[in-house]
């Protein structure tokens, strides 16, 4: 997850994400530096517009509770009440497990 958290920061600063990149930033985090994740999360996000991507889900977040409900607000629902079993009655229940 570090990883993706260094990406976002240097996307966020207008930066290159490379793999020396990522490293040097999880490496000023405190944390150790691996570095086939590095170059695994370099690659993958080669071509990806960061900025983009959180834009979409950001609307996908939106419109899908919208979309769940028809557009209307969902009636809340109670929950069941609960019955109360006294102590007494809750182990007399135990007892009959064991003859």
């Amino acid at each position: 997850m570090e990883y993706i958290y260094a990406a976002l920061l240097l996307d966020a600063a207008g930066k290159e994400i490379s793999e020396k990149s990522l490293a040097e930033v999880v490496k000023a985090a405190g944390l150790q530096v691996d570095e086939a994740m590095a170059k695994s999360v370099a690659t993958s996000l080669k071509e990806v517009n960061i900025k983009e991507v959180i834009k979409n889900a950001q609307s996908v977040q939106m419109a899908a509770p919208a979309a769940a409900t028809g557009g209307k607000p969902e009636a809340k629902k109670e929950a069941p009440a609960e019955e109360k079993v006294s102590e007494e009655q809750a182990a007399g229940g135990l007892a009959s497990l064991f003859g």
